[in-house]
């Protein structure tokens, strides 16, 4: 018996409305595309240079922000170095001092009358603890307050590179991110009213140091002559 095979065949007509549709969707996608704020500010010389020139700038930012806090992290560790080597030496002055103290009785001699000596030792040792760590306090809220400039006028020249390219050749060339002097100039008033805090808060670790100072310098007669 011969096998007979049926081939279908079936045709599936082209929708002429929807092809128009397809065609008419992708010319508006092109046009859109055409239209975009960022292919006006390609197209526009002025724009595009001014959109580069706010990029490297911000790049700058990037760069010198990585810097400062670098550098805050450094003076932060020869800040706690030097806190750690102030209580080691007032530790190891202690010791000694109990050491003669204790020398002082087992052979009958009296050392009270000499303790100025090692309290001003103690005293002029701790000063120059205390002057080197406002030096490096200073140094501190200097490279602070610069970074604090710093990310401020990143976030505005990113501020205005938003606005850029979302308005695109709308978008006014003569307008000049507000940054450094100009908004420090609004805020002056603020901060000569809060001055003396802030001045105390940010020197709080050399009057800390300071009064500790103050207080290790009668240890000297305390332990010689008051135990």
């Amino acid at each position: 018996m011969a096998e007979i095979n049926n081939t279908h065949i079936v045709e599936i007509p082209v929708d002429q409305e929807h092809h128009q549709h397809h065609l008419c969707s992708s010319t508006s996608m092109f046009e859109a595309i055409e239209d975009h704020p960022l292919t006006e500010i390609s197209e526009s010389p002025g724009h595009l240079l001014l959109l580069k020139l706010w990029q490297r700038e911000e790049k700058l930012f990037a760069q010198h922000i990585a810097k400062k806090e670098t550098r805050l992290y450094s003076i932060k560790s020869e800040l706690f170095q030097l806190c750690s080597f102030f209580f080691i030496f007032h530790g190891f002055f202690i010791t000694l001092l109990f050491n003669s103290w204790a020398n002082a009785n087992s052979h009958n001699k009296s050392v009270c009358k000499k303790w100025w000596v090692p309290s001003m030792v103690s005293l002029c040792t701790s000063l120059v603890f205390v002057v080197l760590a406002q030096v490096k306090l200073v140094r501190y809220w200097k490279v602070w307050a610069q970074l604090q400039r710093e990310k401020s006028d990143s976030r505005t020249v990113g501020r205005c590179i938003q606005e850029l390219r979302m308005k695109g050749a709308s978008f006014d060339l003569s307008k000049e991110p507000l940054c450094g002097k100009k908004k420090g100039i609004k805020s002056s008033s603020v901060e000569i009213k809060w001055k003396p805090i802030t001045w105390c808060s940010n020197n709080l670790l050399t009057i800390c140091l300071f009064c500790f100072t103050g207080l290790a310098f009668p240890a000297s007669k305390l332990i010689l002559c008051g135990l």
